[in-house]
């Protein structure tokens, strides 16, 4: 996105670099990572970096709303409602499309957001390894508000541990060992010495819950959850340690409840010139005529099942629930970035934590995803280079 950096990078880069940089990441955890890592970051300039801050931070102000618990309370489907719902979520991903203006200017734009964990771990091992493998220009950095390494790994670790030893939090998921960003779980457990366990491996006696732990029962007290209950009703044969809810007596980072609440369902109270035109289906009273522009969602679906790109006026007049679909304006990706093999599109994810006591959360650290294809899922970037998983740096 800067010419004279991209140029250059592009210059120093060998195929040799590249596999040693994979090599590296593989041998770090005796584990080959299955998503494509990119050749490359990205390396994005003041005005950028101040208009992508600033479109996030007017999400934060509606997840900040005194009402949101109550404006979002139908996001939760009734039978995945968990009880302990702490004021807020305690980590936060908002997902931006790089885009061009009316002016020809680069803007970011929303695709998604999510009250829910990311790579908060594996990002602060890759975004090093590049500045290890690779040319790197001076003044940049992948990390925010003036953090270092060291002081977003302290920040992290608190928001994690919040005091606990670590024996007695536990990273909760869905067959870890089955999870395509399992990578994120080593991590964790480099860093922090946080085991990942198996939902199913969790029991409960009384209010508590507990795990075997080398051979011993262990109680758990808090629970790094990254259980999503979409891929819980597609695995019926998959059988939980506990019902996820029932009271028990645990604190959660990343509350379920949070999944849903930020989410798309919140994406029409937000109004930014950083948000795409999104409205419940419900509430529009005029179809607009220009639907090619448009992308219609259902509200509770994952992975973009059940989107409709190509939009048609028979599709809209054939959904009885519109209450649980949103019409959005489309975002066409820019291809920002230049490689050796063609026009690259990108999409960044800003990763917020956010402390129990704090009144907002702080953004930290970020990733990105680099597309070739029509969209950015592994499908549309089969045989591909230049695309991925990777990080963006910001001139300081």
């Amino acid at each position: 996105m800067i010419k004279s950096i991209r140029e250059a990078y592009n210059q120093s880069f060998t195929q040799e670099k590249y596999e040693a940089f994979v090599n590296y990441l593989t041998n770090l955890y005796n584990y080959e990572i299955e998503f494509r890592i990119a050749e490359t970051p990205i390396f994005c300039d003041k005005a950028f970096a101040q208009k992508l801050v600033a479109g996030g931070e007017q999400i934060v102000d509606v997840m900040c709303r005194p009402d949101l618990k109550e404006i979002t309370q139908r996001a939760i489907p009734a039978n995945f409602n968990v009880p302990g719902e702490g004021e807020h979520p305690t980590m936060v991903a908002i997902d931006f499309a790089i885009c061009e203006d009316a002016d020809g200017e680069l803007t970011p734009q929303l695709i998604e957001f999510q009250g829910f964990p990311s790579l908060f771990a594996f990002q602060q091992v890759i975004s090093p390894a590049y500045k290890k493998f690779f040319w790197m220009p001076e003044g940049f950095s992948y990390l925010f508000n003036g953090l270092t390494q060291e002081k977003y790994l302290d920040l992290l670790k608190d928001v994690l541990l919040h005091g606990h030893k670590p024996e007695e939090v536990i990273l909760m998921e869905i067959e870890p060992e089955e999870q395509k960003t399992k990578v994120d779980f080593y991590a964790t457990k480099q860093f922090y010495d946080i085991e990942a366990i198996c939902l199913s491996q969790v029991f409960k006696e009384g209010s508590l819950l507990f795990y075997m732990n080398k051979g011993q029962k262990t109680q758990i007290k808090r629970i790094y959850n990254r259980v999503i209950f979409d891929e819980l009703e597609r695995k019926p044969d998959f059988k939980p340690g506990f019902d996820m809810t029932q009271p028990v007596d645990v604190e959660w980072v990343g509350h379920p409840n949070w999944f849903f609440r930020t989410s798309k369902f919140t994406m029409p109270f937000i109004k930014s010139p950083y948000v795409p035109e999104t409205r419940f289906l419900h509430e529009i009273e005029t179809i607009p005529t220009d639907l090619e522009n448009y992308v219609l969602k259902p509200l509770f679906s994952f992975s973009g099942t059940g989107v409709i790109f190509d939009v048609k006026p028979e599709d809209i007049a054939a959904i009885t629930d519109r209450e649980n679909f949103i019409l959005q304006r489309k975002v066409k990706y820019a291809p920002v970035l230049k490689s050796p093999t063609g026009e690259v599109k990108c999409e960044i994810r800003l990763m917020y934590l956010w402390p129990e006591a704090d009144v907002r959360p702080t953004l930290c650290t970020n990733l990105i995803r680099l597309s070739k294809g029509v969209m950015m899922g592994v499908k549309f970037n089969k045989d591909k280079t230049w695309v991925g998983g990777g990080t963006a740096f910001f001139e300081q």
